[in-house]
Formats: C-alpha cells, structure tokens, sequence
C-alpha cells in the first residue's frame, strides 16, 4: 500500500485545526444607482479570511458558496455529492496553498467529467475519487501529497474534498479556473504549459481507464459515455511548484464566506436592489449580487435586469461538434431590459454564455463568465432552462489575469468557441 504520511512541512489533516477563520467578508456593493445604461460595478472583493479546515460543521457553507456561479448543476447529484461528503468528513480536511508543500510534492487535480443527470441516475458506489487517483499513482510511481480542483462549480467543488477525506490528504485553497469553463483543458493549469494527461477515469460500474493522449477531449467524451455517461477523473499530476505558478489561488475559502450565512444576504424577487437579511441558502429570493461578489475573485457588474422575450436555436448535448470540440450546438437567449434605457440584450451561447449584446453593441465577452440568473430564486440559470418571460439578471463574473492575455483569449475566448468577432 502506498505509503501516506505527509512529508515534512505539510498541515496534518486530523486533529484540531492550527487556526480559526478571523476577519470579516469583504466587497460590499458601492451605494447608490448604476449610470443609466452602464452596468453596476462591484469590483474585485478583497482577499478572504484563509479557513484551516473543512469539516461537516463547514460543509453547509462551502456547498452553498459552490452554487452562487455554478451553471449547469442538476439538484439531485449536488444534493447526492454533498451527502456523500457528509459522509466522509469525520475528522474534516485541512486547507493548504502550494507553498506549504515541498516543491517535488505530486498535486493531484480531481473533477466530475460527462453528465451531472446520469450522476443522479446511476449511483457512486463511493470509491471513484481513490480508485481514479490510486491509478494514477501508479502510473507516475509517486504517491499524492495533495488534491487540487479543476474549477469549483456545484459538484467540482465538493469532490476533490471528497477526494482528499478519502486519503487523509489536504486540499489546495484555489482551483484552474477562477470561474467555470465546459472542457477539461481550459484551465489556467494548460496555460501553464501542464497537461491533464495522463488521466484516469473511475466510474460506477467498476471501470478504470487510464488515458494517455494529447486528444484529451476528443478522447474522453466517448470513453466516459461508455461508462454509463460520468466519471470521477484524476489529472494534471503536477509538482508543487508548478502548481503554484499555475492555480488560481485562495478560491476554496472565498467560496466558505460567501456561503456562510453571516455573508448571505438576500433580497425579493424582483427587486434586484433591495436586500434583506435572511438565510444562507436563497430560498427567500435569491443572493444578491455583493454575495456573488465574495465567490468571484476579479469582481462581479450587472449587465441588465429584463424579461427573457426569445430563445432561439438548439441546445443540446452532442458528440458531433469537430469544429470547437465543444459538447453542444450554438443557441441564443434574447433578454428586454425593464428599466433604465431598456435595451435588447442579446446572449450568444455555445455550451455557455460567451457572447453579450446590448442593442447590438458589444458588453461583455469570454473569457469572462456571462451568468443568466433567476429573479424568482436567485438560481444562475443553464442555457437549456432558459425560457420567454423568465425574470432575469445578467451578470458579468471578471476572469483571471491570466485569461486576458493572448494565450488565455485564445484557450477561452470566443475562438475558442467558435466565434469571430
């Protein structure tokens, strides 16, 4: 059996915590009314109070901050994967930044790939995370010596924790996002010059497969429908080191102040200005957009509030996409703005929003994330649940530094979706 305790320097993660979370939320929205026709600006929230630990005391937050910019989550898995982290966070996880690590130590980066409704529909058997990370050991002849996430939406958040309660290993604080993208290789990890391969895949039925290419979304997609349509991957082994250069960092315990519920501050529907104290878990109406903020690293500004008038072209998953190898086909979400100038803000999606137009002028654009969410629940809403006289507002989620440069707009602008602009 592969040899676990933590070489030196490295937090235990069981026993008591070296410390407690101190400090207050931080990124509050500016007071007062946005210019007519300018979206309201909340800015870059500042650095977060660093948490040691996640525990089942913790969870409840850290899940709640995991939906505030998640698109594309289906309730029934992220309710079954917050369970099954329940489940296995007896003594809690440490949080740890690369830097506490040796810089030879191996990083293992854990995520959900294919389908979040066949999650729900065929059942973990609670094994997949070590089973996925166990191969890859084996592969790369060195043992783990932390979990990394790929990006921290809904469920990608929760089982790299999942994966590292399992193996009494601790998880980084940051993910290779900074905000959420369809493929496997759009992280700032690939723009570090790292490669998710080689990648093992584990699914429900017992399959194991490991992957070693340079078509890694070509190749993965049909080897995951195979096995029932998800898997729990293990990718990008990296050293320490590179992973400092590479993660985005501090994003695990943003995401805990933003869910914890001295944060949650929610307002009626309808009423995207007016906000009132309540719960956590949005039920009342909804997160406001300075509780969005607090998840969102670079800053948060609201585009428009409106009615959803039209929803046009076909979203649906697809294996036939060559030209973007993007698992969806182009669609497009017109929304009435109810105030202010009352444009048409149009949004253009492949797999996601990539593309904001406001009476046909360009507002907004990946690599920053374009979120469509419900005035009713305060639910960021998918591009297929999008439906005419939906109350919504749209919201622009600033990318990471490294996504603005050539090489980021590249991996996760809109060529990358297949869009000249």
């Amino acid at each position: 059996m592969t040899n676990r305790t933590p070489p030196a320097g490295i937090p235990p993660t069981s026993g008591s915590p070296s410390g407690s979370p101190s400090g207050s939320p931080s990124g509050a929205p500016a007071s007062g009314q946005p210019a007519s026709g300018r979206p309201r600006s909340y800015g870059a929230a500042g650095p977060a109070a660093a948490p040691t630990r996640i525990d089942r005391s913790t969870l409840p937050a850290y899940a709640t901050g995991a939906g505030l910019l998640a698109t594309g989550a289906a309730e029934s898995a992220f309710a079954l994967v917050r369970d099954w982290a329940h489940d296995v966070l007896a003594t809690g996880v440490t949080l740890i930044t690369p830097a506490d690590l040796p810089p030879d130590a191996l990083c293992v980066v854990v995520t959900l790939v294919g389908s979040t409704t066949a999650l729900a529909e065929q059942l973990p058997t609670g094994d997949e995370p070590a089973r996925a990370i166990h191969a890859l050991e084996r592969r790369t002849g060195t043992p783990a010596a932390a979990i990394a996430a790929l990006n921290l939406a809904a469920e990608n958040a929760i089982l790299p924790l999942i994966a590292a309660a399992q193996l009494g290993l601790p998880l980084v604080d940051g993910d290779g996002t900074g905000r959420v993208f369809p493929l496997v290789e759009q992280t700032t990890y690939t723009l570090a010059g790292l490669s998710p391969a080689p990648l093992a895949l584990a699914g429900a039925a017992g399959d194991l497969v490991l992957l070693e290419t340079s078509r890694v979304e070509g190749t993965l997609r049909p080897v995951v429908l195979s096995m029932g349509g998800w898997a729990v991957a293990a990718c990008y082994p990296m050293r320490a080191d590179d992973l400092a250069r590479a993660i985005v960092p501090g994003t695990v315990s943003r995401l805990l102040h933003a869910g914890h519920p001295a944060a949650g501050r929610t307002r009626p529907a309808g009423n995207p200005d007016k906000t009132s104290a309540t719960d956590a878990t949005g039920a009342a109406g909804g997160f406001n957009v300075a509780d969005r903020t607090l998840a969102a690293p670079y800053g948060v500004s609201r585009l428009a509030v409106g009615v959803i008038t039209a929803v046009d072209g076909v979203y649906h998953h697809t294996l036939d996409a060559p030209a973007t190898g993007l698992p969806s086909l182009p669609s497009s979400v017109v929304v009435r703005e109810s105030d202010g100038l009352r444009r048409q803000i149009r949004l253009e999606a492949h797999n996601e929003f990539v593309l904001a137009l406001a009476d046909g002028a360009l507002a907004a654009t990946a690599p920053d994330q374009i979120c469509l969410v419900s005035l009713a629940d305060g639910q960021v809403i998918d591009v297929d649940r999008a439906e005419p006289g939906m109350e919504v507002e749209v919201l622009i989620v600033r990318a990471a530094p490294m996504w603005h440069t050539e090489q980021g707009r590249a991996l996760g602008g809109l060529p990358a979706f297949g869009i000249a602009l």
